[in-house]
């Protein structure tokens, strides 16, 4: 008698949402599920309070349902928590995030009303109480429940959530198909969901070169078993290179905690790519691949996955092995092989442990096509920012290096390493307090840190400083317009009266994100004398294109212009106050038309 069968039934008003996705899926022509899942049975809408806190939910939820999951009786605890989650008319995502949180009295008896919920539950926030509760509880034989519950729109998420310990490759199915809006990945899905290894692998193979596709790296592996195809075509050179892809994806410590950290066959794909990357062809594009590869597991978050003893350093040696040296001199108009060149010996300077300094300073840029250069950090070879934060990558050398604080006086000092994504008023930044104690230099005073708070770490005074100078006279991580940036922000700092008599102040220097060979410099203008009821600041955007002209002559240029010209006649005006700008003339230039 199967699982169905048994289960008794808690109302017989109406369909369960269990059978109800059965069988929307049992009719289905094609077997396919819609990208956004099926819609749920015409009901009530979701509740929606405004009003709600955090705190109030928290306490709502627990005071509703914590006694509930405690009777022994699911049946009696089930057709409970039914009426209990609709009394409490609070959004479901709400209400399971809660319920996620709750502490559990007798586990047991919550396991069994939770599968009672999922199983014959007929409205979507007391089915996703029982899914909220799973993803603690959960055990194999509730796989082929939630698998079909996250077919339903609005429970996919929760679904995921909740197989993600049982079943990876079915939870990141389900997490692909709920947030893939443009339908890119549509033809992954669908071959995975045929079982065909070898329309899986064509699949994975046609995604779009673009990084957007690659957003999901975790999950895409994790739904094609990468593994397991890797172990079946392991001299495989478009698969091995796009494994490289998926890794460097997965990575990147942009917004979140790293995909890498909870990719579970991660060590063994790493080992499968370098044991065969020589079957790669000795492409530009391959050798920058391997090359962002090794940078990730030199000093990035990889270093902190669970490696055999020299395992990571024997990888690294590898991949030393495979690539070309690189060119001498400079590569102008290509940026591929010049960042090639600037960064070949990065990874593998220090290749044993025994030359690695206890405090170290790693200054990266991932990849030749992005603009993202990020300080690392590094104590003992463990890379600081990701094991004790994780929701950011490091901040830049500009930030951290060119303006000195990481250097160490008597004086503490509170500096701030990362911060997320998001901003920190959102999620939060990791910071440090720097301090010279004697012979020593002292890192304590930590706020911001993920999990317990990190022990005070000491350095030998002499070698910290060394490290430092040593950073700090490194500059392989600059292309011709991040050492104009450089330049440009250094003259404005030691010549402040070249923005101050124009009444601008710099935002910041850096290099366009979307066009790295553009030097970016954003002004903020706060008159002094503001027309009569406005007040606040405007912003202006000024571009320096790469004209192949040596940095140092292109930053001279900029600044001299300072000298003379008002960078508000011709910087782009780029937004701010309303009022003020509406005031001084000021208008924003219209958004270019769909094409």
């Amino acid at each position: 008698m199967s699982a169905r069968e048994e289960r008794p039934s808690l109302s017989s008003r109406t369909t369960s949402l269990y059978d109800y996705a059965l069988f929307r899926h049992g009719i289905e022509p094609d077997g396919r599920v819609p990208r956004r899942g099926y819609p749920l049975p015409d009901g009530p809408p979701e509740p929606s309070r405004a009003d709600l806190t955090w705190q109030q939910a928290q306490a709502e939820v627990t005071d509703a349902l914590s006694p509930l999951l405690a009777d022994p009786d699911p049946v009696r605890a089930a057709d409970a928590v039914h009426r209990r989650a609709a009394d409490l008319a609070m959004p479901h995502r709400t209400l399971r995030a809660h319920t996620a949180r709750l502490t559990l009295t007798d586990e047991a008896a919550a396991r069994r009303t939770a599968r009672q919920l999922t199983r014959t539950g007929t409205d979507a926030a007391a089915v996703g109480v029982g899914m909220a509760l799973l993803v603690r509880l959960g055990e194999p034989e509730d796989v082929p429940c939630l698998k079909a519950l996250g077919m339903l729109h609005g429970l996919a998420d929760a679904a995921s959530a909740a197989l993600d310990p049982l079943d990876r490759q079915a939870a990141a199915l389900l997490y692909i198909r709920h947030r893939d809006r443009r339908g890119e990945l549509a033809p992954l899905t669908d071959a995975i969901a045929t079982g065909d290894a070898e329309a899986v692998r064509s699949a994975l193979l046609s995604l779009p070169d673009e990084d957007r596709a690659l957003w999901l790296a975790r999950r895409i592996a994790e739904a094609a078993d990468l593994h397991g195809l890797l172990r079946a075509r392991p001299q495989d050179a478009e698969l091995l290179a796009l494994t490289g892809r998926l890794l460097h994806r997965m990575a990147d410590q942009l917004e979140s905690r790293p995909d890498i950290l909870d990719y579970r066959p991660a060590r063994a794909v790493y080992e499968a790519l370098v044991r065969h990357a020589d079957r790669l062809p000795p492409t530009p594009e391959h050798r920058a691949l391997l090359l962002s590869v090794a940078l990730d597991l030199h000093s990035g978050p990889p270093v902190l996955l669970n490696w055999r003893p020299g395992r990571r350093l024997a990888l690294l040696d590898a991949l030393d092995g495979l690539l070309p040296a690189a060119a001498q001199e400079p590569v102008p108009g290509d940026r591929e092989a010049d960042w090639f060149r600037r960064n070949r010996h990065l990874p593998f300077a220090r290749a044993g442990d025994g030359d690695r300094p206890r405090w170290e300073v790693v200054v990266v840029h991932r990849s030749p096509d992005s603009s993202a250069v990020e300080t690392r950090i590094l104590i003992d070879g463990v890379p600081l920012v990701p094991a004790l934060f994780g929701k950011g990558r490091g901040h830049p050398p500009e930030y951290l290096i060119d303006n000195g604080r990481l250097r160490a006086a008597p004086e503490p000092r509170e500096v701030q390493l990362a911060e997320a994504y998001c901003t920190e008023g959102c999620c939060g930044a990791l910071y440090v307090t720097i301090r010279r104690d004697g012979d020593e230099v002292v890192w304590d005073g930590w706020r911001g840190a993920v999990g317990p708070p990190p022990p005070p770490y000491r350095f030998d005074a002499a070698a910290y400083d060394a490290e430092l100078a040593r950073a700090e006279r490194d500059h392989s991580w600059c292309w011709p317009a991040r050492s104009t940036a450089r330049l440009v922000a250094a003259g404005l700092r030691d010549r402040p009266d070249l923005t101050s008599r124009w009444e601008v102040a710099v935002s910041w220097v850096a290099t366009d994100w979307r066009d790295p060979d553009t030097t970016v410099v954003q002004l903020r203008f706060t008159p002094s004398a503001p027309p009569p009821g406005t007040g606040g600041s405007l912003y202006f955007t000024w571009r320096l294109p790469d004209d192949d002209s040596p940095p140092g002559d292109r930053a001279a240029a900029a600044l001299r212009r300072l000298e003379t010209d008002d960078p508000k006649a011709f910087a782009v005006f780029d937004g701010g106050d309303t009022e003020l700008a509406e005031a001084l003339g000021y208008r924003t230039s219209p958004p270019a038309p769909r094409t």
